[in-house]
Formats: C-alpha cells, structure tokens, sequence
C-alpha cells in the first residue's frame, strides 16, 4: 500500500570500527530498501560486513560531530523517512512488524523503547532512555549535546511499543578510551551551559560528586542490576565509572580551571562509534 511508511523509510547508520556489531544490526535490516551507512575511517572489518548486504549504501566522510555526520547523511536520503540506528542497536521481530504496520498520519516521528544486553545478556533495566529513531526528514535536525547529539523533530512524536536491543560488543579498551573523550565533552557542555536550561538529573551531574554514588545504588538496586548477575554488575559498574570520569574531570577543572586550554574542547571531541545519550 502506498501510504505504509516502510517502503518510503531509509536507514541510517553511522560508523567506526563496528565489525563486532555491525552484522547484527544489519541481519534485521532486510525489509529497507536502502541503509545508508555513513562511515569515517573505520580499520577493521565493518566496510567488508557492510559490502555483504545488497541493501547496504557505504558513504565516507571524516568525522567532526555525531549531529554533522547524522546531518550529512540526512542530505542523502531520498526518501521522505529515516530510521536512525546505531550499530550496535538490533530491532526486536515485534519491532519489525510494527514498523512494517505503520501507516502515513499527522505523526512525524517515532520513538521506541531500549532493551539493554550485556555480551547478549538481557538486563532487566537500564538507564538508557527512550530515543526518537524513525522521523520524518524534512521535519528533522540533529544537534550536539555534551558527547552524543539529539534528533529534533518538527511535529507529533508517537511511541512504538516493541523494544530496539542496545548490546556493544566491542572491546572493553574501546569503551574506557571512549569514556575519558565523552567526560571531556560532557564536561565542556554542562560547564558552559545555563543552569537554569538543564534538566534535574544534569544539575546534579554538575555538582559532581553525588552523581557516580547515586548512580551505583539506583543501577544496581532500582534497575535490579543485582538480580542479573554478573552481567548486571559490569552494567552497573561501567555506568558508575562513567559518571565517576565526569565527576573527576569537574572536579579538576573547579581546582584548576587555568590548566585548560582553548583548543581543550577541540582536542578532545569524541569519535564515532556507537555513542547516543550516556550509555556508551
């Protein structure tokens, strides 16, 4: 039927070095008709995993911000929607079939809920939160936002029901490095920002120390981390020294500001991967 969104959606996927994700994602990606995979530099197997798909479009483009790259990519799209991913995001079946079932109305975008695995492991919560990944593209602009970057959406926004899977299965290594780029970022925006336009939980990410504590015992006690085992206290703890990163980096800045440069922000911008919102 014409007015079926599906066949008028394609999906964008932006990447570096996600050879240990990619297939995932892409394997529940066979009813789009085209994936956009924009791409800034990766060194391992993700162009060769991308190349296998017939559906698969690979642009490259060196990286400057997440919102640029999304940007850029939206210039590319033809079609009057997209759906967002990272790569290390896997469309539940129930999610598949319901976008499948999505019919053209005054909506002009979609939210959806997360399910977050640990090496496949399901948890029983998180902390990520839900993300608007199917949009209209001429009602959208992405912008940055501390290390990771937000959709904007120029209209209604409905909530999908079936859950999107979030499971980075990179290495470790990769996650800690990644972690002291965003502390940086975040850092930077929650500095130069107007207290009185950030929301509760990011004033208190700003006073610096409270934050890692209350974050251990909400994960761990409220999300019923400690129920999932050893998968629940590696999600717990990687969340915990996240906001411990950020908490140490304010707390530095606060003993000795005059030890930043200008060009701080510049040298320390976060690379692509698989970065939206902080879980990664």
């Amino acid at each position: 039927m014409p007015d079926l969104i599906a066949p008028q959606t394609t999906v964008l996927i932006i990447t570096l070095n996600e050879a240990p994700n990619l297939a995932r994602c892409l394997d529940r990606l066979d009813w789009a008709r085209r994936i956009l995979v924009i791409d800034s530099g990766s060194t391992d197997q993700t162009l060769q995993i991308a190349h296998q798909y017939n559906n698969v479009e690979v642009v490259h483009r060196p990286f400057d911000s997440f919102a640029d790259q999304c940007n850029f990519g939206l210039t590319l799209i033809e079609t009057p929607w997209a759906l967002s991913l990272d790569a290390d995001y896997e469309l539940s079946s129930t999610l598949v079939s319901e976008i499948n079932s999505l019919r053209e109305s005054s909506i002009q975008g979609y939210s959806a809920p997360f399910i977050y695995r640990i090496h496949g492991r399901v948890l029983r919560g998180s902390l990520y939160p839900p993300r608007t990944v199917l949009y209209r593209v001429r009602a959208a602009r992405y912008r940055n936002e501390g290390h990771g970057h937000r959709v904007s959406v120029d209209g209604p926004i409905a909530r999908l029901s079936a859950p999107i899977y979030h499971d980075d299965r990179k290495p470790l290594q990769t996650w800690m490095d990644s972690q002291k780029r965003y502390a940086n970022a975040e850092a930077d925006h929650l500095l130069a920002a107007d207290p009185s336009t950030l929301s509760g939980v990011d004033r208190l990410r700003l006073l610096a120390w409270p934050a890692p504590l209350l974050v251990f015992l909400y994960t761990l006690v409220i999300k019923r981390g400690l129920l999932d085992g050893w998968a629940g206290w590696y999600y717990t703890l990687q969340r915990t020294i996240a906001e411990a990163l950020l908490a140490v980096n304010l707390i530095d800045r606060r003993l000795a500001p005059k030890s930043f440069s200008p060009d701080h922000a510049a040298r320390d911008a976060p690379t692509p991967g698989s970065a939206l919102d902080n879980e990664t």
